[in-house]
């Protein structure tokens, strides 16, 4: 019997808010996901004969260790794999967020349990913004930190993006904020990863890319930059064993350049909004709610 991967979730951050409602999906069986753009109600089975493997996504793993949430699947006979978005502290880009030594300390304890092939390191995404002063910035101050951090652990794996300025995302900044987000020239780009690239190359860890096929294609080809599977199915199988899918996701941005495998992603937009309130956010993070 083929079996499913569980993706919690790209809709909103699972393990930061709302483990309770993950939890009695598990007690229950399955989980009642709302399809974001048709509206249709697909139940999605949860038990571990027919989950393969849990694919937990998060910007803050606190509430989720202190818990206790990971050894209660663990005990229950699932097997977890984590992404784990780590930027530099930006309080104006990332308001809610614990202070960065605080999530590499969560990082460390994920790794003491799980082993650092188990999770992925996402720096995403990479943004530039003009300030009203007329000043460039950028979140990368602290990448170098990071990485550094990250290989210490035996992480192998970072993966990155640039900030796609949704509309929503634009109304966001203009209403809130006293900056602009700026969307880099394709030669900042390609010099800016290349730098990225050569920085985590000296220190063991492969940069990937997410859903930027156009920028990948401007990239030298001896650089070892690649796409991204945030749903890596591959590496899945050599972790826990055969028995899931090694399909690419149909519902993801594939003509973008997204290589992440067959998922069931539970969680909602609209049912589960993230209080992290990231400006860049192209979800439905409960400030829009307030600004409604």
């Amino acid at each position: 019997m083929t079996r499913i991967v569980i993706s919690a979730s790209r809709r909103t951050d699972i393990p930061a808010f709302f483990m309770p409602w993950f939890m009695a999906g598990i007690d229950a069986g399955h989980f009642e996901v709302r399809n974001p753009y048709n509206g249709q109600t697909v139940s999605v089975p949860a038990s571990p004969q027919r989950v393969h493997s849990i694919v937990f996504w998060s910007k803050n793993f606190g509430p989720f260790l202190d818990q206790g949430y990971d050894q209660t699947l663990v005990q229950r006979g699932y097997r977890l794999f984590f992404n784990f978005t780590i930027n530099s502290t930006q309080p104006v880009l990332e308001p809610a967020l614990p202070p960065v030594n605080e999530r590499l300390e969560q990082l460390a304890r994920l790794v003491d349990t799980f082993g650092p092939a188990c999770i992925q390191w996402r720096f995403d995404p990479i943004c530039f913004f003009r300030e009203r002063s007329g000043r460039i910035g950028n979140n990368l101050d602290q990448f170098d930190m990071i990485a550094r951090s990250a290989a210490r652990m035996g992480l192998e794996t970072c993966i990155t993006s640039f900030v796609d300025l949704y509309r929503k995302v634009l109304r966001r900044v203009k209403e809130n904020h006293d900056l602009e987000l700026i969307d880099p020239p394709m030669e900042q780009k390609v010099a800016t990863i290349t730098e990225l690239a050569h920085k985590l190359s000296r220190l063991g860890i492969a940069l990937k890319l997410c859903s930027e096929k156009d920028l990948l294609s401007h990239l030298p080809s001896d650089l070892g930059v690649t796409a991204s599977a945030c749903i890596p199915n591959h590496r899945l199988t050599t972790l826990y064993g055969p028995g899931i899918s090694l399909a690419r996701d149909g519902g993801q941005r594939r003509s973008a350049g997204c290589m992440c495998g067959a998922s069931k992603d539970v969680g909602s937009y609209s049912l589960h909004p993230c209080r992290h309130n990231c400006l860049f956010c192209y979800a439905n993070p409960s400030c829009d709610a307030a600004l409604k």
